[in-house]
């Protein structure tokens, strides 16, 4: 009979916490997180929260779960992919839906200014696509000029806030285009297109690439 020696070692180890084997009198293993001794019956605490009651004379007697414990794989969160850049058409559609500027003007606009040439930069110091000097792309908060997407939204940007200025006159649309060129102080000093050669062109050549543009459409 295992009864005695088998409730002395239940006794010592009544309190333990640790996992567990109940090792039976037939040789049987029974998991446990611990076990009490409740009279001449023991309580098994199963794995997954479950409860056991087995008489302490079939009990052999336990063993420490020396087995490793698992280690939960690490699971690693799958690094975000790069940004794709935006086309040059994408750009002019987000900033012409943003600004409530029609894709052909903008486009028309990058045209005559840089000829679709992000790296282009003026004599007079204007780069860009839509050729923005230095003074206008801090206004604008345009940090880096060669960049196609900050590039625009400062040059369409600046051109909504032209045809705003001169949204009074039937020429609003001829005024902003020369004021882009030549700047609103020339155009508010001449009261209309400002008698420069290079700012007529200029105008000329958005409204007929604008016209083309639109009558595609």
């Amino acid at each position: 009979m295992f009864f005695r020696p088998v409730c002395l070692a239940l006794a010592l180890a009544g309190s333990a916490f640790a996992a567990e084997f109940a090792v039976l009198t037939t040789g049987f293993q029974i998991e446990a997180d611990r076990h009490e001794v409740i009279g001449e019956q023991v309580k098994l605490f199963t794995r997954g929260g479950g409860t056991m009651l087995i008489p302490s004379e079939a009990i052999a007697r336990f063993e420490p779960d020396d087995r490793p414990a698992e280690v939960a794989p690490v699971v690693t969160a799958p690094e975000p992919e790069p940004e794709k850049e935006k086309t040059l058409d994408e750009i002019v559609a987000h900033f012409s839906s943003e600004l409530g500027l029609p894709e052909a003007l903008i486009h028309s606009v990058i045209a005559a200014e840089s000829a679709y040439d992000s790296g282009a930069v003026s004599p007079k110091g204007a780069v860009g696509l839509m050729q923005l000097m230095p003074g206008t792309a801090q206004d604008l908060e345009v940090s880096d000029r060669r960049d196609p997407s900050q590039n625009v939204r400062g040059g369409t940007t600046y051109l909504r806030q032209l045809l705003d200025r001169y949204r009074e006159s039937p020429d609003s649309l001829m005024l902003a285009l020369a004021a882009y060129n030549a700047g609103p102080g020339h155009v508010d000093s001449y009261r209309g297109l400002p008698p420069f050669n290079e700012t007529r062109m200029f105008v000329r050549r958005v409204l007929d690439r604008f016209l083309v543009l639109t009558n595609d459409d």
